[in-house]
């Protein structure tokens, strides 16, 4: 397809909605990102966010955003997959513009994600929060996006450490991937890619907002305790005293030889916090039978065996719990890895894709995902944008 085509045919998607977005299949890198700055159109734009194959040369990819986009302030991040406007895509280039007629915007990137400081952290998210708020008094609606190193096993301190400076404003996120290897993930921020990354953009509008997470799995009765541990590498040598692998597969009437990223996607376990079960994913088995976990685990604690509903019903289901109303303008949205690992295995690609084309949702599959004080797995996260209650931007 020409570059044209391309365009006009995402223009004629896009009439009439506030949040631009644009994707590209294109592929060399400086082809991808001309269409996504043609798709987007001439702005000007508080933000464009960006969510890019692991195929794309980035030193390339980088120099073009450069090129085509120098007006603007980009951020993004690597991906498992991406979710454009026609719902799954694969090895793609896909973008989202907020524009300035009615969103602003301050990103603050935090580098060094191994010794960040969060007196640092808290102060300046507090400093920048406030030029946000000096700048756009009238607008009263606000929230954060925060992308993050997926393999840097940084996010459970980061959100911890921004919680102060948030206050009641919602966080969403997700952690940046590199398909389904786990090796090196890579955070866009102030024109390049870098690693042991995060950014955190601050964001401020008057349409109204609903920030949210949901799951399609439901705990059974089956419980393990972790009676070893190494919390720092995320990792479980023992559940109910016996080898991890061995007893996870055993919860599920398996050998250890059988687990699989499959395996893990269908039956995960999680930890109850409060009135609520948080999904604890498991990345991989060890070669010495070690469980690898995508996010905070520690002795102690108590994992309950999950088990999923359809997922494809229930994503059209929570979708629509959405919009009582007329549609979001938008949705932008974090799903995890082992949320798409488990619809392609299963054959829902095609549904779902309608499902998440009819409410407008773009994004990309994650590492793990941030929601509030929570770094959370196999979840689909996200903020709703809605049109203003006066369909004014305001000032």
């Amino acid at each position: 397809m020409q570059i044209a085509e391309h365009i006009t045919n995402q223009a004629d998607a896009l009439d009439d909605l506030i949040v631009r977005r644009a994707e590209s299949m294109a592929d060399t890198p400086e082809q991808a990102i001309a269409e996504i700055a043609a798709g987007l159109g001439s702005g000007p734009f508080a933000v464009v966010m960006l969510f890019v194959a692991c195929r794309y040369d980035r030193t390339r990819l980088a120099a073009a955003v450069r090129e085509r986009l120098p007006q603007e302030t980009v951020i993004g991040c690597t991906t498992a997959g991406e979710i454009g406007i026609s719902g799954y895509l694969d090895n793609s280039v896909v973008a989202i513009g907020l524009p300035l007629s009615h969103f602003r915007a301050v990103p603050m990137v935090i580098r060094d994600l191994d010794n960040f400081g969060q007196s640092f952290t808290v102060a300046e998210a507090l400093r920048r929060r406030s030029a946000l708020a000096d700048h756009s008094p009238n607008w009263g609606n606000e929230f954060a996006f925060l992308l993050a190193d997926g393999v840097s096993m940084r996010e459970d301190g980061l959100v911890a450490a921004l919680a102060p400076a948030l206050g009641t404003t919602p966080l969403f996120g997700g952690s940046a991937a590199d398909g389904v290897r786990f090796g090196e993930t890579f955070i866009f921020a102030e024109g390049g890619f870098r690693q042991n990354t995060a950014v955190v953009t601050f964001i401020r509008t008057p349409c109204r907002i609903k920030v949210f997470r949901f799951d399609h799995l439901v705990p059974t009765d089956v419980k393990m305790v972790v009676t070893s541990a190494d919390p720092v590498h995320r990792l479980v040598h023992e559940l109910n005293a016996e080898p991890a692998a061995r007893a996870y597969a055993r919860a599920l009437g398996r050998e250890s030889e059988q687990l699989s990223p499959f395996i893990f996607a269908a039956h995960p376990v999680a930890v109850r916090v409060g009135d609520r079960h948080h999904v604890c994913s498991i990345q991989r088995v060890e070669e010495n039978g070690d469980l690898r976990f995508l996010t905070a685990i520690d002795e102690g604690l108590v994992l309950t065996l999950a088990r999923g509903q359809d997922i494809a019903s229930h994503l059209a289901r929570s979708l629509d719990e959405l919009s009582p109303g007329p549609l979001p303008d938008a949705i932008i949205a974090c799903e995890c890895v082992l949320r798409r690992l488990e619809i392609e295995k299963t054959g829902v690609r095609k549904p779902m894709s309608e499902t998440l084309r009819r409410h407008r949702v773009v994004g990309f599959n994650s590492y793990g995902e941030q929601f509030n004080m929570l770094h959370v797995n196999q979840t689909f996260t996200g903020v709703a944008i809605y049109p203003p209650a006066d369909d004014s931007p305001g000032t």
